[in-house]
């Protein structure tokens, strides 16, 4: 008999334990598109890993002898509900490498980018999707980035981990319908563009906006970052997000060689980033990204190659574009 009751009871709290995480799964999946009174953690994120390679022997069309490209995204988020308080973290990892035969299998990169935000909000009075909000943006990349179209592009290193990195802190207003909608609207945001001063010398007007021999620049301004998750179906999700940066301090300055570099706080700095991700099987699926940056700060170069071809892309002009399809591992947690 004591076994039988021991063996209902154990029957009972198994019962009341998923019912209870059936009921945090439910609650989790409502924030994604409301509000709620809650205590809880919630996580989530992805990893698209893709592997392309080629081979050819005796091809009279021609073509790269032997290839290999390997690029990986990583996104993830974590946050914290607490009742009228939301601390939300969320960083995007990318990284990518292309081996040829041409070159030696010498890797290149394709893509490289660390990219973490924090922000902590408290709901305003009266209000079911608005909050004062603190904010904290990084931003930087893993290796070295060279110039491959130059012919000793192993001596002409550009930036590096750290150089450059980008730092917002910013204080202001979010309008936010559960985790698939963030307006963030800060009238003073403060940024500070670091990088080694290896690179500020290569250059009379300095490095990504620091000047000539620095290792730092400060600016002061209003910033606007926007978040919007579409889930299309179970499968298939379409995330993009918009940040604006007008620096209040932004003006005319002259570098070393008595050259006038225009700048005012017009001169908005443009970050828009997409990713459509779409998974065939529980791991198989593919990823197509584009970023697009516009910063007054990082000049266009018309760094044509040592040929008589033309880069594509080249008609851009001052816009930095990245694209990267990823047709391989997904997994989502």
């Amino acid at each position: 008999m004591k076994k039988v009751v021991l063996a209902l009871l154990l029957l009972v709290n198994a019962g009341a334990a998923y019912a209870q995480l059936t009921k945090t799964d439910e609650v989790k999946k409502e924030l994604q598109t409301e509000n709620k009174d809650t205590v809880l953690w919630s996580h989530g994120g992805s990893v698209n890993i893709g592997i392309n390679e080629g081979f050819l022997h005796n091809w009279p069309a021609g073509g790269e002898i032997a290839s290999l490209v390997m690029n990986g995204v990583a996104s993830g988020f974590l946050t914290h509900f607490d009742h009228n308080n939301i601390w939300t973290n969320n960083i995007t990892l990318a990284y990518g490498l292309n081996y040829t035969y041409s070159n030696n299998f010498v890797p290149r990169k394709t893509d490289d980018r660390i990219d973490f935000t924090s922000k902590y909000g408290t709901k305003m009075n009266n209000s079911k999707d608005f909050y004062f909000t603190g904010l904290f943006n990084g931003k930087t990349q893993f290796t070295k980035g060279y110039n491959y179209t130059a012919t000793n592009w192993k001596d002409t290193a550009n930036s590096a981990f750290f150089s450059p990195a980008y730092l917002t802190l910013a204080a202001g207003m979010e309008y936010r319908k559960g985790s698939d909608i963030s307006l963030f609207l800060s009238p003073i945001a403060a940024r500070d563009v670091l990088v080694s001063r290896f690179y500020t010398l290569q250059s009379p007007v300095g490095a990504f906006g620091v000047p000539y021999g620095k290792t730092s620049k400060f600016d002061l301004g209003a910033y606007f970052s926007g978040r919007y998750v579409l889930n299309i179906n179970k499968n298939t999700i379409f995330k993009t997000r918009l940040d604006l940066y007008a620096n209040y301090l932004a003006k005319d300055r002259t570098d070393p060689t008595g050259n006038v570099i225009k700048d005012n706080p017009g001169n908005i700095k443009v970050l828009w980033d997409n990713m459509f991700t779409w998974k065939a099987t529980k791991y198989l699926g593919l990823a197509l990204g584009a970023t697009f940056v516009y910063d007054n700060d990082v000049p266009y170069i018309n760094k044509t190659p040592e040929t008589s071809s033309t880069p594509p892309g080249n008609n851009l002009g001052w816009l930095q574009v990245s694209q990267v399809f990823t047709l391989g591992i997904i997994y989502t947690f």
